[in-house]
């Protein structure tokens, strides 16, 4: 089941789209030719997430199944100037659910695995969290205009590059710490031009993944003080599991809940939920590297 990578004209979402377009070099297997840039020069793991989910969805004969849930590993960084080989392994086919193994390689070495599940639309119980009481996105000062209004590289950079319109409920911290110290801050955030209405579930689903690895480790920052321009810090994604509860539409505001209950030994754990129209649509648990030099 292709998933229909959809055409816009708006960038910087156009280019998130085209790195999402693989080529189907064999059975199974898939090449991803471009990479979105980075100032680090290493790989953005949110492009390698939603990559993942294409090449898995595109080996599914069912097209009424959707992925749930995905548990991914990064084991070494990406190189942004080098094309990255998918290899998708057929795990089990079911009469429900589906499940898929992914490995990611570039020059030949495996730097992110990844297993993805994929159910059929059915009916069952049904629950779920109610989200917080927080300011409208309205209300709230935008990451674009953050950027756009800072003269500094890492500003006009992601000014340029980021698709992803981001608001703070509990204030930004891009350039200095947040003094509130939670450890549960509130996002809104959305693409900043919206999908064609014809995009599929399974490419919102994979976008959402995209857009929400950017801020997951920012409850373990804001808990100890620290901001993404603090002299030294050093951040890396380890391990990322996402499960998709509900029909999600990123051109439309979601509001991630974060928390984070534990750092240690240069580690950081955040869980997060994922709130639209009222509705629980995700859950999310990521731990990442984080270090400063002092702990370094």
């Amino acid at each position: 089941m292709t998933i229909e990578i959809v055409e816009t004209d708006r960038e910087p979402l156009a280019s998130v789209l085209n790195t999402l377009r693989l080529t189907r070099v064999g059975d199974h297997n898939y090449r991803a030719e471009t990479n979105l840039p980075q100032l680090s020069g290493r790989i953005y793991g949110g492009q390698v997430l939603a990559q993942a989910i294409v090449a898995a969805t595109d080996t599914l004969e069912d097209e009424g199944r959707l992925i749930h849930s995905q548990t991914a590993a990064f084991l070494a960084p990406g190189d942004v100037k080098k094309p990255l080989d998918i290899e998708v392994k057929i795990v089990n086919d079911g009469r429900s659910f589906s499940t898929r193994r992914i490995l990611v390689r570039q020059d030949g070495a495996t730097i992110f695995s990844a297993r993805d599940s994929f159910q059929l639309r059915q009916d069952g119980v049904e629950h779920h969290d109610r989200p917080p009481e927080v300011p409208w996105p309205d209300e709230l000062r935008s990451s674009v205009e953050i950027f756009s209004s800072v003269d500094h590289p890492a500003a006009r950079f992601m000014s340029s590059t980021n698709a992803i319109d981001i608001r703070h409920v509990d204030g930004d911290m891009y350039l200095q710490p947040n003094p509130s110290r939670s450890s549960t801050p509130r996002i809104w955030f959305r693409t900043r031009s919206p999908l064609p209405d014809s995009t599929p579930q399974a490419l919102q689903r994979a976008m959402l993944a995209y857009a929400a690895d950017q801020f997951m480790l920012e409850p373990i920052m804001h808990a100890h003080g620290l901001c993404w321009a603090s002299p030294g810090i050093s951040l890396a994604t380890l391990d990322h599991t996402t499960w998709w509860h509900r029909d999600v539409n990123c051109s439309d505001w979601v509001l991630a809940e974060l928390h984070s209950p534990s750092a240690q030994g240069g580690r950081g754990l955040t869980l997060a939920k994922f709130f639209q129209a009222g509705t629980l649509v995700a859950t999310m648990a990521q731990e990442g590297m984080i270090r400063i030099p002092s702990s370094a």
